[in-house]
Formats: C-alpha cells, sequence, structure tokens
C-alpha cells in the first residue's frame, strides 16, 4: 500500500492529492444526488421521495435522540457528516478513486473541526472564563488533546486497515492461482479433464442432494480445470482465477459493513461531544 499521489505541489507543500480529488467527487456526487432528490417534491410521492423522506427522517430522530430535540438543527451537518465519510470510504471501491478516509488527513480535519464545534459551543453556552477556568484541571487539557486524536485515528486505522488486508488478500489469492494452475497445467491434459470431469460430477450430484457446497465446489473445479486448459494451450499466460469472487465476498465486510459502522460511529460520537456542549436552556 502506498499513500495517496501528489499531482501538484508547490513549495515542498502538497496542493492536490489523489485525496483531494477524491473528496471533490464525493462531494460532487453528494451535491448531486441532492439536487436530483429535492426537487420537484410533490403531496403525493412516489417511490424515491418517500425512501428519500424516510432517510431524512431517520436522521433527524437519531439527533434529537442523541443530542436532544433542541439541538435539531444539527441534523443538516451531521447528516452531511455521515454521508460523507460513507461516501469517502465507498468510492475507493470503484478502483477509479482512492478512498478518502484512508488518508489520516481526512478523518483528523472532521475530527478537528468536532472539537471547534465543541470548543465553540461551550464558550457561547458558558462563557470565556469558564471555559479557559476548566483548563486548571490538566486532564481537561490531556482530554481536549486525546479526544479529535482518537477519534481521527480510530476512524482512519479499521478503513486503511481493510485496505491493507484487501491488498494482502489480493497478492496471496494471485500467487496460489498461480501455484495450483501451474501444477494442474504441468500434468498434463489428462489431468486437467480429470477435474473438470470431478468438477461436473459434483456439480450434478449437489444439484440432486440439494448440497450448495458441492454445487459450488463443482463449479469452482470446473473453472480452474478451463483456465488451467486455456494456459495449457497457449491461450493465456496466468489466470488469477482465484482473485475472482472470494475478495467481492471479504469486500462485504471490509469496504461496506466497516465503512457503514465507523461513518456511524464518527457522527454518533460527534453528536455526544457536541451536545454535550450545547444542553438546554434549563440545564446551563
Amino acid at each position: 500500500m502506498n499513500g495517496p499521489k501528489i499531482y501538484l505541489q508547490i513549495n515542498g507543500m502538497n496542493i492536490i492529492t489523489q485525496t483531494t480529488v477524491s473528496s471533490f467527487a464525493v462531494m460532487v456526487i453528494l451535491c448531486v444526488a441532492g439536487y436530483l432528490l429535492g426537487r420537484n417534491l410533490k403531496k403525493r410521492p412516489g417511490g424515491l421521495q418517500v425512501i428519500t423522506e424516510k432517510g431524512v427522517t431517520v436522521i433527524y430522530n437519531l439527533v434529537e435522540d442523541t443530542m436532544g430535540k433542541h439541538n435539531s438543527y444539527w441534523t443538516p451537518y451531521i447528516g452531511a457528516l455521515f454521508l460523507s465519510s460513507l461516501g469517502g470510504s465507498f468510492i475507493g471501491m470503484t478502483g477509479i478513486f482512492r478512498s478518502t478516509t484512508s488518508d489520516i488527513s481526512t478523518t483528523l480535519t472532521w475530527a478537528l473541526m468536532t472539537s471547534f464545534l465543541v470548543w465553540g459551543c461551550t464558550i457561547k453556552n458558558s462563557g470565556l472564563k469558564t471555559f479557559l477556568k476548566g483548563y486548571i484541571n490538566p486532564m481537561n487539557i490531556i482530554s481536549d488533546i486525546a479526544q479529535p486524536v482518537s477519534m481521527a485515528f480510530r476512524h482512519f486505522g479499521n478503513i486503511m486497515g481493510g485496505s491493507v488486508l484487501t491488498s494482502l488478500l489480493y497478492t496471496a489469492l494471485a500467487a496460489a492461482s498461480a501455484a495450483i494452475l501451474g501444477l494442474i497445467r504441468s500434468s498434463g491434459i489428462a489431468v486437467i479433464a480429470i477435474v473438470a470431469v470431478l468438477g461436473i460430477a459434483a456439480f450434478f450430484f449437489g444439484r440432486k442432494k440439494k448440497k450448495l457446497a458441492l454445487k459450488i465446489l463443482g463449479i469452482a473445479l470446473f473453472a480452474i480445470a478451463v483456465c488451467a486448459a486455456l494456459e495449457y494451450f497457449g491461450a493465456f499466460k496466468e489466470i488469477p482465477i482465484l482473485e475472482v469472487g472470494i475478495p467481492g465476498v471479504l469486500s462485504l465486510y471490509f469496504d461496506v459493513f466497516s465503512g457503514f459502522v465507523q461513518a456511524l460511529v464518527f457522527s454518533l460520537l460527534t453528536m455526544v461531544y457536541v451536545g454535550m456542549a450545547c444542553p438546554p436552556k434549563e440545564e446551563k
């Protein structure tokens, strides 16, 4: 795994990087989606409008349940933060853009924004004198430093760790594909035919007994035999057969599930910290 590519550098400062391009791509996608989903709203909504309204309602309810109804005006910001995190993680699955959340600069910026919001709300609600008085206790200083650092590294670490594991998996599967197909190919056309027959037999036996595992095994063996035959006759040099399907299943966790969970956790932490700094008037 390498860091983001640098496209423009001025006086040693990285002005435009791969992460910057990905961030702008996510921003454009969200803006276009917001425009398309928000136009031509009707009193009798269609299916897409119903889904959109339900999503907005869910976010508003989440913010009000976590921060209190008096803080419902934070919903647009929390929604934008959640969707930016989710889109930033998912955009890496395109193979064109790099995940913005796999760059510590992105998550650290969001975490610092949360800290600045907390400090600003605390000063607004309690006054500058009370805010500064809290730093008499050194633990408060440590807490204010640890808060953005922990938020940033938690989000970054999970997404970056998933990307590293996925890259290692692709490398391992490519090596395994070369080893397995090379062994079968070098054994001759007879062995290739035997593997193909075994695959067909396993598939039909699994179909008869209604065993999904046997059917999958049969398909896998037949596919391996076909790829080995193609390599044997020189149609292809190396076919990474094991890289098909297996990474996609694991991607459901590392890219989809983990990306959603981290976006939700980051948004929830932001709501908790900002909500504590913005209590109801009667609790001030």
